[in-house]
């Protein structure tokens, strides 16, 4: 159902809880593009199934299929690898007839906001234009999260502008941090202003603050999504990466972005704490270099899911470091060498439905 009046959801009361919140489900859009993985399509299947499995024992997972066919085919994948899962639990994965162009439900699917004194929730659906024009067509995944308010019967709240989930991050207390290489590029929203772009996340995330980076990794084919680079693990607490290899492209641009992030103060005026993450050794593919980072890794209630890289050293320490910042939750690595040569890993991938 849509929204009869102008009113926004900040106005309405509702705001977008930060990803450590309690959830309902996570949602994802079933892979199926060829063009994503070339050659490599059928070997994100596994470590794609072994994701899934792991948050259904939890939680509810919800896919978006085109049709029963890839309803089925999904189906036999996920069955085939629930074996290797233990206490999965196939009764918590259901799935919905949603057409998409691609995979990435981070970016274009549902921004669910919530109501702190009712508990009602809602969706904002942003514009997507696969960052920026860069991968047609993209028409199904754009309209993905209507089609999720009318099968859950949900308010949404059209911004009318681009914005992709990937291009955010949020402490759940007022403050959202993104990057000004992707929320200024001409490629998104060309007629807006900074200071219009920020009233468009104040009201329709419902935050009060809002901090900028500045460019993404080597590779990141979004124009610099924070999801690659810093994540809030808790209210007042960030993960960001960094190379240790000063003759690495990523050496320079993430200490600039880690020497703004020492300096930042949350929405109460308290500093930012921050916690450093390796980079791991890099990733290529045909002559390609990737954008291969533990921070695009994904919240769940019980557990964090992280990419891993075949890099033993630093693999480990990533999965250490990350341990020590969610001592609630279990972290496990899932090795994620395949899936990134779709450019982006199990948050790009992920978007999380709160309670």
């Amino acid at each position: 159902m849509s929204l009869q009046n102008n009113q926004t959801p900040k106005q309405l009361g509702f705001s977008f809880p930060a990803e450590f919140a309690p959830q309902k489900a996570l949602w994802l859009s079933w892979p199926h593009k060829e063009e994503s993985w070339p050659g490599k399509l059928e070997t994100i299947y596994k470590p794609y199934c072994e994701f899934i499995l792991l948050v259904s024992r939890h939680q509810q997972v919800c896919i978006n299929v085109a049709d029963e066919a890839m309803k089925q085919f999904a189906l036999s994948h996920i069955e085939k690898y629930e074996p290797t899962v233990q206490h999965a639990k196939l009764q918590n994965i259901s799935f919905f007839y949603h057409p998409t162009n691609d995979a990435w439900c981070r970016d274009h699917g549902p921004a669910f906001v919530v109501n702190k004194e009712t508990g009602e929730k809602a969706i904002v659906d942003w514009g997507y234009n696969a960052w920026g024009g860069k991968y047609p067509p993209y028409d199904l995944d754009d309209v993905i999260p209507t089609k999720i308010s009318d099968a859950l019967g949900l308010k949404v709240f059209h911004p009318g502008i681009v914005m992709e989930g990937g291009s955010v991050e949020f402490n759940g207390r007022g403050t959202l941090l993104t990057t000004t290489a992707c929320l200024l590029n001409e490629n998104r929203n060309p007629h807006l202003s900074k200071e219009q772009i920020e009233e468009y996340l104040k009201e329709y995330y419902g935050v009060t603050h809002i901090l900028w980076l500045g460019d993404g990794i080597v590779g990141d084919d979004t124009d610099g999504h924070i999801d690659d680079i810093t994540r809030f693990v808790n209210e007042d607490t960030v993960v960001t990466v960094v190379e240790e290899n000063e003759e690495d492209e990523n050496y320079g641009l993430l200490q600039e972005n880690l020497k703004l992030l020492q300096n930042m103060k949350l929405e109460d005026g308290s500093p930012l704490k921050v916690v450093e993450l390796p980079m791991p050794k890099p990733v290529e593919y045909e002559g390609q270099r990737l954008p291969a980072s533990y921070a695009n890794f994904y919240i769940a209630n019980m557990c964090v899911i992280v990419p891993t890289f075949r890099d033993e050293v630093n693999d480990k320490k990533a999965l250490q470091i990350l341990q020590e910042c969610f001592p609630g939750r279990e972290v496990i690595g899932i090795d994620s060498v395949d899936i990134i040569w779709g450019l982006g890993s199990f948050h790009c991938l992920s978007q999380q439905e709160p309670l």
